[in-house]
């Protein structure tokens, strides 16, 4: 509805204002051109745009099904202090979420992995990062190496971290290594042997040499490493009954972005959750409801710099939430 105006009274400024919003917002002037049409300097022009807009004069309307997650991503780096975000919209059919922030995590990945300044980059393993490879458009970098971060599973697997690790390297014209070593020791002791092992040494201190990794992560009861790689004798409910949330590269946590009170945590092989906050960008790719309890732990933890999930996940990650402060190993 257009506005009323009072009669004989004619508000010079407001008419100046409108005509700067139209014509560099809707006739796409720049603000030189806008200031030499209107006889005014451009610095005139871009505070006139600036109190327009705070006014109410100037609105922008965003009319995509990719508004709301441009929102969502804003929102997200603000309240859990993430340097990005990828938000993708949610599908209605439950079982694309998956191939769908696999596609977004894709498409970052290749933003990435393209900088020149990444020498070193790790790659964790799930269905997520597995499908990442396949949105990728390849690239050349021999100067590049890719390093699984995880150890292998203990039962077949066609998502396991030697196969991503080898795909991504091929789509990059990459230098590869692995990570050789189980995911999980025997016990704890056999895991304090393993440790001190100097192949497994050299291997976690190129992981931590990272300038950036890739993880997934899973609730407790329908993930990978609930399927193939949780040790026979560890049971899954036992895990959910202590209060397990999920698992970061193998490491079990609480709500809060603890590591779990359960001897699983003594026997994992690989970097600590305390490694990755010296690296630069982790990147962690999520999405759906169930992940909600793991993804925010994660997110307490501190250790994530780079988000992608779907739409729904992330209005779930915002509700309720305070800004996080760092677990407690």
């Amino acid at each position: 509805m257009a506005r009323r105006i009072k009669i004989d009274q004619i508000d010079e400024e407001e008419q100046l204002l409108v005509r700067l919003a139209w014509a560099c917002e809707v006739e796409g002037l720049t603000q030189a051109e806008a200031a030499e049409r209107f006889g005014i300097t451009r610095l005139r022009v871009n505070k006139g745009l600036a109190e327009a807009r705070q006014r109410g004069i100037l609105r922008v309307s965003v009319d995509s099904i990719y508004a709301a997650a441009a929102d969502l991503e804003w929102q997200l780096e603000r309240q859990y202090g993430l340097s990005h975000s990828v938000v993708v919209p949610t599908p209605e059919n439950p079982a694309s979420v998956t191939p769908l922030v696999s596609a977004g995590l894709g498409s970052y990945l290749g933003k990435v992995l393209s900088d020149p300044n990444l020498r070193t980059f790790g790659m964790s393993w799930g269905n997520t990062l597995n499908l990442a490879t396949r949105f990728m458009q390849p690239i050349n970098r021999p100067d590049l190496e890719i390093v699984s971060i995880m150890g292998g599973v203990m039962r077949g697997s066609d998502v396991n971290g030697y196969e991503i690790t080898t795909r991504l390297a091929d789509l990059c014209n990459a230098e590869h290594s692995f990570f050789t070593a189980p995911l999980f020791a025997g016990s704890a002791e056999s895991q304090a042997v393993f440790m001190k092992q100097d192949i497994i040494k050299n291997m976690l201190d190129k992981i931590r040499s990272c300038g950036a990794v890739a993880l997934a992560t899973g609730d407790l009861s329908s993930s990978l490493l609930v399927r193939d790689a949780l040790p026979r004798d560890i049971d899954s409910r036992e895990l959910i009954a202590k209060g397990g949330v999920g698992d970061i590269i193998g490491h079990v946590l609480d709500a809060s972005g603890g590591l779990l009170d359960h001897v699983v945590n003594q026997r994992v092989i690989g970097v600590s959750l305390e490694d990755l906050h010296n690296i630069p960008n982790v990147i962690l790719a999520a999405g759906g409801l169930h992940k909600v309890p793991v993804i925010r732990a994660a997110l307490r933890r501190c250790f994530v710099n780079s988000l992608v999930t779907d739409e729904q996940t992330a209005r779930a990650l915002l509700q309720g939430e305070d800004a996080p402060a760092p677990a407690g190993a």
